[in-house]
């Protein structure tokens, strides 16, 4: 792998986390680099199931693929927040 893909995996999962933050309702809190690890996660996970499902390849943008990143990134940030409360206090 060249590090443009890295690079652009990363850009990628920032985006990804960031996004999946704003969708769960309330304050998360949880650093911002847990944030961009469970963005890169959901966002290599998301491209695993839609292309499983066969949407990973359209014409034009993949909404169906950044929805189902969008959400797991949200799931995750969702479950971490409540699990990193839980541990810090």
């Amino acid at each position: 792998m060249e590090i443009t893909g890295i690079i652009s995996g990363l850009i990628v999962g920032i985006v990804i986390g960031v996004l999946g933050r704003l969708v769960v309702p309330g304050r998360q809190r949880i650093p911002i680099w847990l944030t961009i690890v469970i963005g890169v996660v959901a966002a290599l996970i998301g491209t695993a199931i839609a292309a499983g499902l066969g949407v990973a390849d359209t014409g034009g943008v993949d909404w169906i693929e950044l929805v189902i990143q969008i959400a797991l990134a949200a799931l995750g940030v969702s479950l971490t927040a409540g699990m990193y409360v839980k541990r810090r206090e």
